[in-house]
């Protein structure tokens, strides 16, 4: 068939050598990117303390407007962080968690990290409501809208959960929210990148999210969204030195927040991981998440069928609509005594068929726009024999999960 977006195969080296389809994961890395990389250990070499002022400290902001495209939000309202985990913390320590307004809302299947941030806000009064999964894999929308009400500070959802790529109704969770007067924090990890979505018609409050996945731009780059209007409404008690407006006055005392999305940010930038991410940002933003998508729904609808005529069972919802970029599948047999799903992605990795496993979900399949049909076809092809062949066992006990 026809892929006019495979001739952007060539710029991941990765591709030439793996069979690559753990995006969901971690990207594979675009050539550009080691140029980039190069290009800053040469500005540190010959520029030294000068660069600061001839572009380092203006990265954060600069390389959020890339994002920022993606998102389709305003220019100056992304701005760079480390991790996610730092962006949800930045937005926790804005909060004051006073009743009868003091609930944060979450699902069980959110990503572990996310979690963490937020129950860490007991200790300041916030109150807890997870909301449960009926099947461990998608969580009811009806149930999480009942969770919202109006006790609700904030909501904390995953556009796409991470275990089982099922892809959540992010405007029916912001509509809910707001007519309640709470905020939603949008975790675009597993959606920027591969499924089109407008920040600025959604109306969502903060948008966070990360580079090391669909964006092809490696670990050290997580960037947070927050809507202009917000932006100046907050004081972040996770703060820095880039947050103040006048940073070089070195003034000392209670921190003067700087006027815009700038008090967002903390302390100096990650250089190296800002450098590296523009690659795979620019990447994405010239194909358009549009083509993207329409390329991922292609090719994991007919994955979909090879892999149940190979025998295997799709765990991931089925429904194009209700589903981001990942197909997850479960090669246990049906007399299996023991899981061997982790087992089984091990040896694919051995055989250069780079894919992951999580518990409860399975193998899981990303195809991106730099892959191809024979991709998929292969890891059908060297699954049905790894199981057939028990060449899993050599891993049974001792399969890592990354």
């Amino acid at each position: 068939m026809n892929d006019p977006l495979l001739r952007y195969r060539r710029d991941f080296p990765i591709a030439e050598s793996t069979t690559y389809l753990v995006s969901h994961s971690l990207g594979a890395m675009p050539r550009r990117a080691q140029a980039l990389l190069a290009e800053y250990a040469e500005t540190w070499a010959t520029r030294g303390v000068r660069a600061w002022s001839e572009g380092w400290w203006d990265l954060p902001l600069e390389t959020g407007n890339l994002i920022a495209r993606i998102l389709d939000a305003p220019p100056r309202s992304v701005v760079m962080h480390q991790n996610v985990s730092v962006a949800e913390g930045l937005i926790a320590s804005c909060l004051d968690f006073k009743p009868p307004r003091n609930r944060v809302v979450y699902t069980e299947l959110n990503f572990p990290t996310v979690i963490y941030v937020w129950e860490a806000c007991r200790r300041r009064g916030a109150e807890m409501v997870s909301v449960k999964s009926r099947d461990g894999m998608t969580i009811e929308l009806g149930d999480l809208l009942a969770a919202i009400d109006e006790r609700t500070l904030v909501v904390e959802v995953s556009h796409v959960l991470f275990k089982s790529a099922f892809l959540q109704d992010a405007a029916a969770i912001v509509k809910r929210a707001h007519d309640v007067g709470a905020m939603v924090v949008l975790d675009c990890y597993q959606s920027t990148g591969t499924v089109p979505f407008s920040a600025r018609e959604l109306n969502v409050d903060f948008v966070v999210g990360g580079s090391v996945k669909w964006l092809c731009g490696g670990p050290g780059a997580g960037y947070l969204y927050v809507r202009p209007d917000l932006q100046t409404r907050f004081e972040p008690a996770l703060t820095g030195w880039a947050a103040h407006e006048a940073p070089f006055a070195f003034e000392t005392g209670p921190i003067r927040y700087a006027k815009d999305v700038r008090r967002f940010l903390h302390g100096s930038p990650a250089v190296p991981s800002l450098y590296a991410a523009r690659a795979g940002y620019e990447a994405v933003a010239e194909i358009g998440v549009r083509a993207i998508r329409e390329k991922s729904l292609r090719l994991t609808q007919r994955f979909i069928a090879s892999v149940e005529e190979a025998g295997f069972r799709v765990t991931s919802p089925k429904e194009p609509a209700r589903r981001g970029g990942t197909v997850t599948v479960a090669v246990d047999p049906p007399d299996a005594r023991a899981p061997i799903g982790a087992a089984v992605a091990a040896e694919l990795q051995r055989r250069e068929v780079i894919v992951d496993f999580r518990p409860g979900a399975g193998i899981r399949v990303s195809p991106h726009f730099y892959s191809n049909d024979d991709d998929l076809d292969r890891f059908v092809k060297e699954s049905r024999e790894v199981v057939d062949s028990r060449a899993y066992e050599r891993h049974l006990g001792t399969a890592v999960i990354h």
